[in-house]
Order: structure tokens, then C-alpha cells, then sequence
């Protein structure tokens, strides 16, 4: 289903392009760029009305088909991803200590004069 909405969405999106490229602008003609014979396809009103209403059906059925691949594409879960956002954070345990100590030897005190705590 989800695979069909995508092809039937994408074939909405190239029907849209080409009925708003196939409009007219303000003041232009289409007629002119089909040599004059557009009035008779489209009716005696030419083709402003037909291509105006077709325009509006089709960006119903992309807002729609837009709509419903937003709400599957949510409730979809996708086998392999590259983040897994649900992944626990493990810590790794801690190393063990033991739980005797050996008795650490004397620490040397050097006096503040000394030549040995200058670093010369």
C-alpha cells in the first residue's frame, strides 16, 4: 500500500507541474502558444477554465496522498537503520577492586628549597 500511494503521488506531482506550467499568465495567451486551436479542445470559454479546475483537483489529491504518506511513514518501523534511536545506553561494568589494599610506600617530602622539586 505504501509503495502504491508513493507511485500514485509522484504521477499526482508530474500532472501538477505540467497543468500550472500550461496556465496562462496575466494577460497572455495561452491560444497563441498552441496556434490557436486550444479553443476549440478545451470548449468556447479555452482552456483557462478547465486547466483551473483541473489544477485544484490535483493539488487535492497531492495534499491528500501528502497527508497520508506523512501518517504511514510515522507508524512505519524500518528493519535497519543507521541510528538506532531506541538502543539502551549499557555501561560497562566497573573493573573490580580489590577489596585489600597494599600499604603504599612512604611519599618523599621535599622542601620548597630543594633542587630536586625546581625541576632544574
Amino acid at each position: 500500500m505504501y509503495i502504491v500511494l508513493i507511485v500514485i503521488h509522484v504521477l499526482v506531482c508530474f500532472l501538477m507541474v505540467g497543468g500550472i506550467l500550461l496556465q496562462s499568465g496575466k494577460g497572455a495567451e495561452i491560444g497563441a502558444s498552441f496556434g490557436g486551436s486550444s479553443q476549440t479542445v478545451f470548449g468556447s470559454r479555452g482552456p483557462a477554465n478547465f486547466l483551473s479546475k483541473f489544477t485544484v483537483v490535483v493539488a487535492a489529491i497531492f495534499m491528500i496522498t501528502s497527508l497520508s504518506l506523512a501518517i504511514m511513514a510515522r507508524d512505519r518501523t524500518f528493519s535497519s537503520t543507521v541510528i538506532d534511536l531506541n538502543k539502551k545506553e549499557t555501561s560497562q561494568p566497573a573493573p573490580e577492586t580489590p577489596t585489600t589494599t597494599p600499604a603504599a610506600p612512604a611519599a618523599e617530602s621535599h622542601a620548597p628549597g630543594d633542587a630536586s622539586s625546581s625541576g632544574h
